[in-house]
């Protein structure tokens, strides 16, 4: 052998060692290479979530369920199925939606930049011994650039609503679907 023959085999045997010793199976102990989620549940039922009594945008319910069932799909290694043949079910609710202007253009008084924030709060319960495997109220925000009313002032690209939540209702999801993760 080669003298940068035996050195690479030397680095590639220290490095597989170094990897090798700092995996384990159970995840307190350092890094480990089994999966990250419950390992009991096969499936997860997800009803439409509701929208609480002071949520009044439509269809915000539609798009954060999917958003959620998407996530799940892409994310974990649960299958999506109805609530008769589920391990668990994910329940949640839409506490409230604000939006605040957070800059106003001082030629027109129309806003620059808007921030919504979504509230939502929801219980992941296993079906067949009632437990609830986690819990929590979370708040989103995020920005968006509105229209500008007068075409002259437009510079930028204009956003609505949908748009500017949009991005929330996905990060709510990633962060939801989170907790679907096995406690360490």
């Amino acid at each position: 052998m080669t003298r940068i023959a035996k050195i690479s085999a030397w680095t590639l045997l220290a490095g597989s060692a170094v990897a090798w010793s700092g995996c384990a199976t159970d995840p307190t102990q350092g890094y480990t290479t089994t999966s990250q989620y419950v390992q009991s549940v096969d499936s997860v039922a997800v009803p439409m979530w509701l929208r609480g009594k002071q949520v009044y945008r439509r269809g915000m319910e539609f798009r954060l369920t999917e958003a959620i069932v998407k996530r799940i799909q892409q994310d974990t290694p649960y299958k999506i199925t109805k609530k008769s043949r589920a391990d668990t079910e994910l329940r949640g609710t839409i506490d409230s939606i604000s939006q605040r202007v957070l800059s106003v253009n001082p030629d027109t008084g129309s806003p620059r930049e808007t921030e919504i924030t979504i509230n939502v709060s929801f219980t992941w319960t296993d079906l067949r011994s009632g437990d609830v495997l986690a819990e929590d109220s979370l708040h989103q925000a995020g920005s968006y650039l509105p229209a500008q009313p007068v075409e002259a002032f437009r510079r930028r690209p204009e956003q609505d609503f949908f748009q500017g939540s949009e991005d929330v209702v996905n990060r709510l999801a990633e962060r939801i679907v989170e907790y679907m993760e096995a406690k360490w």
